[in-house]
């Protein structure tokens, strides 16, 4: 069984891809698509702020201020015109941004679940809502428990048990920036880690310098790193010049291989040991410490 950590939180509700915690914070589109706020209570106001700066904190900062946000949006109430649901969506998009620990992490998600018992939201077109989702996701790619009674949630489990399996049989041939022709199928023999992400996504960002220094280090080992941008050319390119960086850059302009793979948020990451089988998945940004665990699974160490 595939050994699964993170979860992307970069979601794609439409052609524009943006972060659902800026989203959740900021507010949904209004009818002449302009952003609305939510109107916080006075106790929402410093949380819902606190969020806004989250990712400008050191690691260990922010894995303690994540925490204590945690408990301060279960200890909201659950009144009629109160967004806790909304918070610990925020907030549970948030977390899984580097290595928080698995003690934040429970805690994350037994307030997402509890402010989804006292607020059920409705998901699109009879699917579940973004909240059940998140939740399913925690629970299987960051192995933390929740209880949470509720068809939508129990859906959630199941379009998540689906979606990997898909990814399990996926395959690939793309072109690299170099005109070079990769098959993923092709690889056997060699361990791939294959990377969903964009140069506006600032996690993505983040675990770049990190993945790169892996590559260097293992390359020797027959490690291999695929990075997928959906973006143009004339975008990745430069970037990727400037920043230095020595893995291999495919395009996928069409987004045909983000479809098969299901990616609906980047960063995302999935590791296939010699065998070609996937055998580790991260659905986040990651440090170079959780890059490592999901390399050992493929046996690069």
């Amino acid at each position: 069984m595939a050994k699964t950590t993170g979860h992307g939180r970069r979601w794609i509700a439409t052609p524009v891809i943006a972060c659902v915690a800026a989203v959740l914070l900021i507010g949904a589109m209004g009818a002449r698509g302009q952003q609305q706020k939510p109107a916080w209570t006075e106790q929402e106001k410093p949380i819902a702020a606190a969020l806004g700066t989250l990712r400008k904190l050191p690691e260990d900062a922010r894995a303690k201020e994540t925490k204590e946000l945690a408990l301060e949006i279960r200890a909201l109430p659950a009144a009629s015109n109160a967004h806790k649901a909304r918070l610990a969506l925020g907030l549970a998009g948030l977390s899984t941004e580097g290595d928080p620990g698995h003690d934040t992490l429970q805690e994350v998600a037994t307030t997402l679940a509890g402010a989804l018992k006292e607020q059920p939201q409705t998901g699109p077109s009879g699917m579940p809502a973004m909240g059940y989702m998140e939740l399913a996701s925690l629970v299987k790619y960051e192995h933390v428990s929740a209880s949470l009674d509720d068809p939508q949630y129990a859906a959630a489990v199941a379009r998540v048990d689906q979606d990997d399996a898909k990814r399990k049989e996926a395959n690939f041939t793309l072109k690299d920036l170099t005109g070079k022709r990769w098959t993923l199928k092709e690889l056997k023999g060699q361990v791939v880690l294959v990377n969903f992400w964009a140069t506006w996504c600032p996690p993505c960002r983040s675990e770049m310098p990190d993945l790169d220094a892996l590559y260097q280090k293992f390359q020797k080992q027959g490690f291999v790193v695929l990075a997928i941008s959906d973006e143009a050319e004339s975008k990745v390119r430069p970037f990727m010049e400037q920043g230095g960086f020595h893995y291999p850059i495919l395009l996928d302009p069409d987004r045909a291989v983000n479809k098969e793979f299901i990616v609906e948020g980047i960063p995302k990451s999935f590791v296939y040991n010699r065998e070609g089988k996937l055998v580790a998945q991260a659905m986040d940004m990651r440090t170079r410490r959780q890059f490592l665990e999901l390399l050992k699974e493929a046996g690069i160490q």
